[in-house]
């Protein structure tokens, strides 16, 4: 059980509509019990069994360098690279150890240095190929030929970290991608981000960093999404030591560090992933259709065989101890949980999360990870990337849950991007928005957002380009007087604050779009003449003072700030006080704050009249302020006091507010 912000505890068993599934919810944890003892029969416990990171791969001792690799259908593994002249030799023959397939390589202390290239040449019956070994901490790309290799990655002085880790109650999330964080087109760096967008984080009032694409990934335009190897850190942005260095200013600065982990799919490269590693498509993955995403274009991964969960396993360890991150958000999860990968599917009815279209294997693996981190660091998030809204995916593990801290609210952005795009602003209705910004599980801590990455890639566009599209190129400067820019910008700040006040457990937004960064993301690619363009982020235009871009920034900030210093978030669920479908205003409590919005394009209300708690309040702020790009419409600071309004045996305390159209007002009630 948990205790929910409103004092009630609650379980998956209050749920009357999970009745009918509870034999089921017991048999997954069975099944994931089941699947523990059997992983840890030669281990102390799953801790222990998730460190394959330490046997595998290459690893220097005082005797010299050894080498393991796992590969059951190989016939012969030969170690090629600097050492060899990129040439097959017996020297360098790994011997099989067993027929369980481990294979193992003892060279001497002066066979390999630092720096050095290398890969595997693996023989199967009928064939052979080079592969980049499984587990590699590091793989470089040739300048020239664009190939990618192994490196040996040993520095005569090991990185001394300096901070521990954060763990924050209510993370306020601040997704961002280090390649694409300059300005600069081109490919941004470990340091580029350490230097100059961590300050910009923490000074617009985040508190945790969401870090996309850290693992390496052949395809820069996969947004890092298509990992080949999963215990190396992407070069492409700088060395091993920079980024330990990042995490630990970024501790020093008290930011919390989750990364995203793609343990739902892998990239279908042979050479430098685990396709076909051994020369068999089912060492990693599933054989058949089944092993091939066909959304995606990828391969997926088995999660049935306990050579796959000891690799994925490992690898969340890998990233906890050895880059020190207090986290991962979990990507693709409904991919994962699914057959059907959620393609298509309506998620119209609770049997649809507990019928035969769930890949239990693929949940049991989810349920072990999150119990394996949880163990190595009580204080770790793990947040769940799901749009299926399966029951129990962020509940505790002995309540028959998924063990996720956190699941993000998927379908938020949905629901603001379908009303300013499919409905009329005089048309949109105030209990259709409370509904989607509110629909989730008590028993489940959720983060909300109005958007992320996702919107705005390739074919989608930043919420505040999708209103104001191409008058955001002739209209945002400080003077210029645009009808579609005003209410880009009113909006923009509007969904926002709709979306915080209303947010479960936690708040996320993608880098740049808290001030309304414009256009799309997409990155270097054929289709687009392989620019850098929109894989970057124009930070002029937010430091600009004479460009509205700083205002939106500016209203973010304060935002963040209020509900920070009033802890609105753990302090009380939100509670609807008033919605007018006709009058476009909807008003939430979030003790201590009050907040009135107006979403009615063109109507400004006086003396409208809400019923609140008795007691005094002050204007907090309001989205119509200056400082924000707004008209002014209302005097800063002012003070009200509800009228006591007498109604048959009862007393109501109605509070009247001059409500400017598209403008929300934020008051908090006096001691």
């Amino acid at each position: 059980m948990r205790e929910c912000s409103n004092g009630r505890l609650s379980t998956l068993s209050d749920d009357p509509y999970l009745a009918p599934y509870l034999e089921t919810v017991r048999r997954r944890q069975d099944r994931a019990t089941e699947m523990e003892q059997r992983l840890i029969q030669n281990a102390r416990s799953l801790s222990d069994f998730a460190s394959g990171h330490e046997y595998f791969g290459l690893h220097r001792s005082e005797r010299g360098w050894t080498f393991r690799e796992w590969a059951p259908n190989a016939t012969a593994i030969h170690l090629i690279g600097t050492l060899s002249d990129w040439r097959v030799s017996d020297r360098h023959s790994l011997t099989r150890l067993d027929d369980h397939g481990r294979w193992e390589l003892e060279l001497g202390a002066d066979a390999l240095a630092h720096g050095d290239l290398y890969r595997l040449h693996v023989s199967w019956p009928g064939g052979e190929g080079e592969r980049i070994p499984a587990y590699c901490r590091r793989v470089v790309q040739d300048e020239h030929t664009k190939i990618l290799s192994a490196q040996v990655w040993s520095p005569p002085e090991p990185y001394t970290w300096r901070n521990g880790g954060v763990r924050r109650e209510t993370p306020l999330v601040y997704e961002a991608h280090i390649g694409m964080a300059q300005e600069r087109e081109g490919v941004g760096t470990y340091d580029e981000f350490r230097e100059s967008i961590i300050p910009r984080i923490v000074d617009a009032g985040y508190n945790t960093i969401q870090l996309m694409a850290l693992m390496e990934h052949p395809y820069y335009a996969s947004f890092g999404y298509h990992v080949s190897s999963y215990f190396a850190a992407s070069s492409r942005f700088g060395t091993p030591e920079e980024l330990k260095r990042l995490m630990d200013e970024a501790h020093g600065a008290g930011l919390t560090v989750v990364i995203d982990l793609v343990h739902s799919h892998a990239v279908k490269n042979e050479t430098e992933g685990l396709a076909r590693f051994d020369g068999t498509t089912c060492q990693y993955f599933h054989e058949g259709p089944r092993g091939e995403h066909p959304a995606w274009g990828s391969r997926c991964f088995d999660y049935s065989k306990p050579e796959v969960l000891h690799f994925l396993l490992s690898n969340c360890r890998f990233w906890l101890d050895e880059f020190r991150v207090d986290g991962f958000r979990f990507d693709g999860v409904t991919s994962m949980l699914y057959h059907h990968h959620g393609l298509g599917a309506a998620f119209s009815s609770y049997d649809h999360y507990f019928d035969e279209s769930v890949d239990e294997d693929a949940l049991v693996y989810l349920m072990l990870a999150n119990k394996m981190i949880h163990t190595i660091r009580p204080d770790a998030v793990t947040i769940g990337e799901d749009v299926s809204g399966m029951p129990g995916l962020a509940a505790p593990l002995d309540e028959g849950g998924c063990g996720f801290d956190y699941r993000l609210a998927m379908g938020v952005p949905d629901c603001w991007f379908k009303l300013v795009n499919d409905t009329a602003d005089e048309n949109w209705n105030m209990d259709y928005l409370w509904h989607e910004l509110t629909n989730r599980r008590s028993d489940e801590k959720t983060i909300s957002y109005a958007e992320s990455h996702d919107q705005a890639l390739v074919g989608g566009k930043t919420l505040m380009f999708e209103m104001a599209d191409a008058k955001m190129y002739q209209s945002m400067g400080i003077g210029d007087e645009n009808l579609e820019v005003d209410r880009a910008m009113a909006l923009h700040k509007m969904a926002r604050l709709a979306t915080l006040a209303t947010a479960g457990h936690g708040y996320l937004n993608f880098m740049g779009n808290e001030f309304g960064h414009p256009e799309w993301v997409d990155f270097p690619r054929e289709g687009n003449g392989w620019s850098y363009h929109h894989a970057r982020r124009q930070w002029n235009l937010r430091d600009d003072p004479n460009l509205k871009y700083g205002l939106l920034a500016a209203f973010d900030e304060a935002m963040l700030r209020l509900a920070d210093e009033h802890r609105i978030i753990t302090r009380s669920d939100p509670h609807r006080l008033h919605a007018d479908h006709e009058g476009k205003v909807l008003a939430v409590a979030r003790d201590p704050l009050f907040l009135f919005f107006n979403f009615h394009p063109s109507s400004s209300v006086t003396d409208y009249e809400v019923e609140v708690p008795p007691g005094a309040y002050v204007l907090e702020m309001d989205t119509d302020e200056q400082r924000f790009g707004g008209h002014g419409r209302l005097e800063p600071r002012q003070e009200y006091v509800p009228q006591a309004v007498k109604q048959q045996d009862s007393v109501r305390h109605c509070i009247r507010l001059y409500l400017p159209c598209r403008t929300a007002l934020v008051l908090r009630k006096l001691a």
